[in-house]
C-alpha cells in the first residue's frame, strides 16, 4: 500500500468516526429533549365559542396531545368530567378545557319543579345571575285609578336559579325585532307548586317582572309588610 492509499484509508476512518460522533450527538439531543418535555397526555380544547351557562357535550371539544408538564393541574384530561356540567363563563375557540371553567348544573330537590320565564336583560339580569344564584322575584302591577293602587310585590323570595339561557331579541306583533331594550333572557327556577303558580301569574298579568340577586349568606326572610309596596303608604 503506497502513501496515497494509506492517506485515503485514514481519511475514510476519520469520516466514519466523525459520523458516529455526530449520530451520538443527535441521539443525546433527542434524549435530552424527551427528558425535558416528558410524557404526553390527552387534553381537550374548545371547537367553537361556547356561551356561559350552556349545557356541555363531548361534541363541543376535540382531543389534543400535549406534554404532561405543560398542562395546569386543573386541566381536564377525561371528558366524562363534563357530564351534567355547564360553562361557568365564555369558552373561547381553541382554549384548553379546565375544571374551573365548568360547574355542575343545579338539580331539582324533592317537591320542586322547573319553570322558566323571560326576564328583561337590562333590568332583570345584568349578567350577574347564574345557575345556583338565589334571587327575589319582583312583579309590578299598574292597578286602576279608583279601587286598586299600583303595587310592587315580591311574589317569590329566595328563588333558586338552575339555568340561564341565551340573550334573545323579543319580536313585536309585526314580526320585526324590537329595540335592544327589549332583549330578554330565559331564566329557569326550581320552585314548589305555589311559587311556580305565582311566577306564572306574574308573567301573564304583571306589568314588569324583575329579579334581585341575593348576596350569599344573607337573611332571606321577609318581615311583615316587606312583600308588598305602595307608593301612597311610603312615609
Amino acid at each position: 500500500m503506497n502513501s496515497r492509499q494509506r492517506r485515503g484509508v485514514i481519511l475514510l476512518l476519520l469520516s466514519v468516526l466523525l459520523a458516529f460522533v455526530a449520530f451520538a450527538g443527535v441521539l443525546s439531543v433527542i434524549s435530552d429533549a424527551k427528558s425535558k418535555v416528558g410524557p404526553e397526555v390527552t387534553a381537550y380544547q374548545v371547537k367553537d365559542d361556547i356561551a356561559p351557562y350552556t349545557q356541555l357535550s363531548a361534541q363541543q371539544f376535540e382531543k389534543v396531545k400535549m406534554p404532561k408538564r405543560w398542562l395546569s393541574e386543573n386541566a381536564v384530561t377525561d371528558l366524562s368530567e363534563i357530564d351534567g356540567k355547564i360553562a361557568v363563563t365564555s369558552l373561547r375557540h381553541g382554549s384548553l378545557l379546565q375544571s374551573d371553567m365548568i360547574v355542575k348544573r343545579p338539580a331539582l330537590e324533592p317537591g320542586e319543579q322547573e319553570i322558566a320565564i323571560m326576564i328583561d336583560a337590562a333590568t332583570g339580569v345584568a349578567g350577574k345571575i347564574k345557575p345556583g344564584s338565589k334571587v327575589n322575584i319582583f312583579a309590578t302591577f299598574s292597578g286602576d285609578d279608583r279601587n286598586t293602587p299600583a303595587q310592587s310585590k315580591i311574589i317569590v323570595a329566595n328563588a333558586k336559579v338552575i339555568d340561564v339561557g341565551q340573550l334573545t331579541a323579543l319580536e313585536g306583533k309585526d314580526g320585526e325585532n324590537r329595540s335592544r331594550a327589549s332583549e330578554a333572557v330565559p331564566i329557569t327556577f326550581a320552585l314548589n307548586t305555589t311559587d311556580a303558580q305565582r311566577v306564572a301569574y306574574a308573567e301573564s298579568f304583571a306589568q314588569h317582572v324583575r329579579l334581585a340577586l341575593i348576596a350569599p349568606g344573607s337573611d332571606t326572610s321577609l318581615r311583615p309588610g316587606e312583600r308588598t309596596y305602595e307608593l301612597s303608604k311610603d312615609k
